[in-house]
């Protein structure tokens, strides 16, 4: 099944693309190939981009002390494993403590490291890392791969707290939602959102042998699925056949 997740406001949009990033990271650290890590060192300057907003820390810990809060609020029900309550606020409060004790917004001890700032003035200009343009750089890339390892982690730690706390924010967003199976009816599904629950990000799995995309559209009033087929590399049309795929919304 192929997952489509659509976030309902922005906050969740950027804690996304947050989530892929150091998705991709994590994925590119494990390699040793200079092109590798090359990609790895672009997509720490990524995570900074994205994690530039002001106000981005400040969500974070909101959302980590709200959930604790809420949590926090569930002892003593008989229905619900204090053992289990523990972990999860324990969790909660250590993303909490160690985002909190970082000064600045995320990668920002970064932004004092010369030689790192001036790869990233080059990395948006095609091939502008070449060896005449950044002789340091092209040899760094050249350096034993366990050195090299070596330096990524260390620039990659500044970043970890926030894609600590983003991992375990939005698991606890998903774990909130209830998968169930829905019908297209030409390839055009509607859903008015259940009142009085104010939703943020809408899962969406579909079977990859329907050859089907899915345009999602969606407010606090009511979700749209279009279904749209491509074939031969062509602009995607709408399927006017009848489908169904699993879709859960979390709050």
């Amino acid at each position: 099944m192929i997952l489509y997740e659509y976030p309902f406001n922005e906050r969740q949009r950027t804690y996304l693309r947050l989530e892929q990033l150091y998705r991709r990271l994590g994925e590119l650290l494990v390699r040793a190939h200079p092109v590798d890590h090359h990609f790895a060192l672009i997509t720490l300057f990524e995570i900074m981009d994205v994690a530039a907003r002001a106000d981005l820390k400040t969500d974070v810990l909101k959302d980590l002390e709200r959930h604790k809060s809420l949590f926090d609020s569930l002892r003593g029900n008989p229905e619900i494993s204090e053992h289990m309550l523990s972990q999860v606020s324990q969790l909660l409060e250590q993303c909490f403590n160690d985002l909190n004790a970082q000064s600045g917004k995320a990668g920002q001890a970064l932004t004092e490291n010369e030689s790192l700032m001036a790869i990233r003035s080059r990395v948006g200009i095609p091939a502008g890392t070449c060896s005449f343009d950044l002789p340091a750089y092209h040899a760094w890339l050249h350096r034993d791969e366990r050195l090299r390892l070596r330096d990524l982690e260390t620039w990659a730690e500044t970043l970890t707290p926030l894609g600590q706390a983003l991992e375990l924010l939005l698991k606890l967003l998903r774990d909130t939602g209830v998968p169930q199976w829905v019908a297209a009816e030409k390839g055009v599904f509607q859903q008015a959102m259940p009142p009085g629950r104010s939703f943020q990000l809408m899962r969406l799995r579909i079977d990859p042998k329907l050859n089907l995309i899915p345009e999602i559209s969606g407010n606090r009033l009511l979700v749209s699925v279009r279904l749209l087929r491509t074939e031969n590399g062509c602009k995607p049309h709408l399927c006017h056949e009848d489908a169904s795929f699993e879709i859960t919304l979390c709050s």
